[in-house]
């Protein structure tokens, strides 16, 4: 496979500008002659900030990223060095590669780089404001995993049963086929049967026909509702989110006795700015959490001033109906272990705490940002939590991630909205990034069991969002999910986006997959989770 590498020229500020378009970008040809775009035509290669002695950071971008192999059979990725909107800093900064999905520094240099200098020969018209600077060729192996990583996985085949053995039909309520994928994962896929004509009193053979489930979702869900998240409660199903139709001053909940009933479900207010006037106004970012078998909406709010927003809890009260406002403790601030204030009111806000038990400790990770003496963007910050008395932190908060890709500091310099997956032996944390606006992405970041949480070290960063405005057609700015398991067994994402570039924020939700490498991916839209021809079949039930 041959590999382009490319930036791209900056459109605008709106759909994609100069901290997007100045990163490394690859395009893949089967033939060296016609290239077509990986990862939605968007950079996977970013510059990473400067941190400064007072915390701030110095945002950096890349131009001309010239890819050459070494004598260790390493790839180099050696590209110019640009401040924010792309003026020359006249360094060319060097990066290692094995597979061009992850990287290392080796060096950073005065020098000139050059590109190659004809690229006529090459078909790149598929790629919208292409500005090349190299081709190599790459191994099939690492050609491949570029193909699975960085484009759309699509559902290439079901396999499903020629015979199946039963007694009755509830025999078949937990038959699943399984359903293979263009990268060479896999899911299991439940059925609906249409079994009119099997009689359960007579053995025999029976054809029947299949109905692959594909839960469908029209987006948005909700109009005017950002940050969403369904709970799981007692058997059934809540949603909760931002109220953006009233300027963020109420907090309502949805019941269900499925996720898909919550999306027509009747509303119920459980909190407001005048029921409490110490948490008034700016209602943010509301999420169920069960925390040793109790329900608490973890939630941001304020007195008034938009400088006093802290993190904050509700409780469920004992036998209490979740959409009972009276059911609903008075919220109160999230503390340190010691009792004292998360942060000094004023100069700094927290929002955004999210809660969960991993290896048998309970952790929150929040973000905080300061804004006096100097704004220093939010941060992402992770702690142990009490949890008999989940308002307090058990250990000292310890500063887990920063928004140093350009992706992440796009507009303003935020990391936000963090939300915890646990699969097999690894926990993964997907959180927002950028403003809230057409920049804000989703980020990546995870750890192995067995490894210390507060040790920020210990954590992988992926280089490159998971969710971006190119990655589904139609919503802009994807950001501030959070993620269910339904009835079925699937796994959900909720999030917010926008059907416009200049529409509300708006509620989504889209089924979780996991690719080859057991990564979560956001952007599996129906349309490719079962394709078409897949979604019926015939089959043949022995009654026995």
């Amino acid at each position: 496979m041959y590999l382009l590498s490319y930036t791209r020229k900056p459109i605008d500020n709106v759909l994609y500008d100069e901290r997007l378009a100045y990163s490394c970008h690859f395009a893949y040809s089967d033939d060296g002659k016609v290239f077509y775009p990986l990862n939605h035509n968007s950079g996977v290669l970013f510059a990473k900030a400067v941190e400064n002695e007072d915390g701030s950071l110095d945002p950096r971008t890349l131009k001309k990223p010239v890819i050459s192999e070494n004598e260790f059979g390493r790839f180099l990725v050696s590209c110019e060095l640009c401040g924010p909107e792309g003026e020359d800093l006249g360094k060319v900064i060097t990066y290692a590669t094995d597979d061009f999905l992850e990287y290392e520094t080796v060096g950073t240099e005065s020098m000139d780089i050059m590109c190659e200098p004809d690229f006529d020969d090459y078909d790149l018209s598929h790629i919208e404001g292409c500005v090349p600077a190299s081709v190599v060729r790459v191994s099939d192996v690492i050609g491949d995993k570029l193909k699975n990583k960085l484009l759309p996985i699509t559902n290439i085949d079901l396999e499903t049963p020629i015979t199946i053995k039963a007694s009755s039909p509830e025999e078949l309520n937990n038959y699943r086929v399984l359903a293979r994928y263009s990268d060479k994962s896999t899911a299991l896929k439940n059925i609906e049967w249409n079994l009119h004509n099997v009689d359960w009193n007579k053995k025999g053979a029976y054809q029947v026909t299949g109905f692959v489930k594909v839960p469908h979702f029209e987006f948005p869900i909700a109009t005017d509702r950002a940050d969403p998240c369904i709970g799981f409660w007692k058997g059934k199903y809540y949603f909760i989110a931002t109220n953006d139709a009233d300027g963020n001053h109420t907090l309502y909940i949805r019941e269900g006795e499925s996720v898909e009933e919550l999306v027509n479900a009747p509303e119920h207010l459980i909190l407001d700015s005048d029921t409490y006037p110490e948490f008034g106004g700016l209602l943010w970012a509301p999420e169920f959490h069960v925390i040793n078998g109790k329900l608490y909406i973890f939630h941001a709010a304020t007195p008034g001033p938009f400088f006093e927003e802290e993190s904050c809890i509700m409780e469920l009260k004992h036998g209490g109906n979740p959409i009972n406002k009276d059911d609903w403790t008075k919220p109160r601030r999230i503390v340190k272990a010691d009792g004292s204030d998360l942060c000094e009111a004023g100069k700094e806000i927290t929002l955004d705490m999210t809660e969960f038990e991993w290896d048998g400790e309970f952790y929150v990770i929040w973000s905080q940002r300061q804004f006096i003496p100097k704004d220093l963007g939010a941060w992402l910050y992770i702690a142990k939590l009490n949890p008999d008395e989940p308002y307090k932190l058990a250990s000292e908060p310890v500063i887990l991630s920063k928004p140093d890709y350009s992706w992440a500091n796009n507009h303003t310099f935020v990391e936000e909205g963090p939300f915890a997956l646990k699969r097999n032996d690894r926990l993964f944390i997907t959180y927002s990034a950028a403003a809230v606006d057409t920049s804000y992405v989703v980020g990546l970041l995870q750890i192995e069991k067995g490894k210390d949480l507060l040790v920020p070290s210990n954590w992988k960063k992926r280089g490159f969002p998971l969710l971006t405005s190119r990655s589904v057609e139609g919503e802009y700015g994807t950001g501030h999910n959070a993620f269910v398991v339904d009835r079925e067994g699937y796994l959900w994402n909720t999030y917010h986006a926008r059907p416009g570039t200049d529409a509300p924020r708006s509620s989504g939700i889209r089924r979780v997959h996991f690719d080859i490498d057991d990564e979560p991916v956001l952007d599996m839209v129906e349309e490719r989770d079962v394709a078409y021809e897949f979604r019926t079949f015939m089959t043949t039930i022995v009654v026995d």
